[in-house]
């Protein structure tokens, strides 16, 4: 009884000196870094999967066009996984978090391309804030606007005379440009989030 009462007063002042952690990782042959969880609970669940559907007048153009996302929040920010189909063959895209699913779209957010391979199916996956939190600020300078969530996504053609080319843009004499590029010289929207309200888009529905 002598002997067990104490080898617990020797652990109670390991403990507090932190000498009984190192000796329980050391004895198991592992480093600090190793024995840390290396991802949170958090960022293992909370996943929201949604599609992208097609902008107006794609359909007739693009009758399989379509999408679909999953974002995956973590600790300190967001991974977003973007795959599309139904598109023209080995066509790219840019993809835009944007204000407004649908004209005229408000603050946006460039993200990623997206390249369509020889069967019309891209993908990409991108990293940052993607959920609640998104917004965008400008206290002054050049433009200046009080802070914003940007909740909905949105897929350009990259090159716009692919939209055209395709029939997309019945009536139009020569291609319609948009800015949604790094250039500023691509066509018009291909997909949306515009199944989610205007002011409740997909990523006000993702968490961390």
């Amino acid at each position: 009884m002598h002997i067990v009462k104490h080898l617990r007063r020797r652990a109670v002042t390991w403990a507090a000196a932190g000498v009984a952690t190192t000796a329980a990782v050391g004895a198991l042959g592992l480093t600090a870094a190793s024995a840390a969880p290396v991802t949170s609970a958090s960022s293992q669940s909370g996943a929201f999967t949604f599609a992208l559907v097609p902008s107006p007048g794609i359909h007739s153009c693009l009758p399989h066009a379509g999408g679909r996302v999953t974002i995956v929040p973590g600790s300190q920010n967001d991974t977003m996984d973007v795959s599309v189909w139904g598109m023209p063959r080995n066509a790219g895209f840019d993809l835009f978090v944007i204000q407004q699913p649908l004209k005229p779209f408000g603050v946006s957010w460039y993200q990623t391309d997206i390249n369509a391979d020889g069967h019309g199916s891209g993908h990409a996956t991108v990293r940052g804030i993607f959920d609640a939190e998104t917004f965008s600020v400008s206290p002054g300078g050049s433009t200046t606007f009080a802070p914003t969530h940007q909740f909905h996504l949105g897929l350009w053609f990259n090159d716009p005379n692919v939209p055209f080319n395709q029939g997309c843009e019945p009536g139009a004499p020569k291609p319609i440009v948009t800015p949604f590029n790094g250039e500023q010289n691509a066509g018009i929207q291909v997909l949306n989030t515009s199944e989610f309200p205007d002011n409740a888009g997909p990523l006000s529905h993702v968490h961390r």
